[in-house]
């Protein structure tokens, strides 16, 4: 199937925001690779052997979108970064569901860039960059935000910034920003 273009994911998330269940039947197979890219993309920070595979990480992520209720889709950055943060949701519960404790229990000490490798470690690392980033979102929302769109997302510089309305300039900022005070996050969280 040819990548579908944005003007078209975009008109088929208005249709199914107004109400055309239709739309979202047609929706589902133009969108479905590239969640799956970004299920993989999850899963390949996960540990080898994860009972969680992208395939059901997709299915998930749809039974949440269908459920949400009162959207006003924007367009396709919009749909592909609600859909990056409902997979994060999902693998976070499930960590914490697994009995992996709040801000590491114990896990080994982590950077960002080392947080999410595969590693039997990886659901603590997990919970513990969900954490730093709770805590970022409590200090700055949007800087928090493109940690997710372009870290747990995937998605370039230019989607983040049009998922968010602003520009390009101020994403590379806010990633530059977010990153040093995440890594700071985690090395004091290592330590304590």
């Amino acid at each position: 199937m040819p990548e579908p273009s944005p003007a078209q994911v975009t008109r088929l998330l208005l249709e199914w925001g107004e109400g055309d269940e239709a739309a979202l039947e047609r929706l589902i197979p133009v969108v479905h690779q590239e969640l799956r890219r970004i299920a993989q993309r999850q899963m390949g920070h996960e540990r080898v052997g994860h009972t969680l595979q992208a395939t059901a990480l997709v299915h998930e992520a749809y039974l949440k979108l269908i459920d949400i209720q009162d959207v006003q889709w924007q367009n396709r950055a919009h749909f592909f970064a609600l859909s990056a943060r409902l997979m994060r949701r999902i693998l976070v519960d499930f960590a914490r569901a697994r009995g992996y404790q709040k801000r590491g229990g114990g896990a080994h000490k982590v950077t960002l860039d080392e947080a999410l490798v595969v590693s039997p470690q990886a659901g603590e690392d997990l919970v513990a960059v969900d954490d730093a980033l709770e805590a970022l979102a409590a200090v700055d929302q949007r800087k928090s935000q493109v940690v997710e769109l372009r870290f747990f997302g995937g998605l370039s510089v230019e989607e983040t910034a049009e998922a968010l309305h602003v520009s390009v300039r101020t994403v590379k900022r806010d990633w530059t920003m977010a990153r040093l005070w995440l890594l700071r996050e985690l090395k004091k969280e290592s330590r304590g």
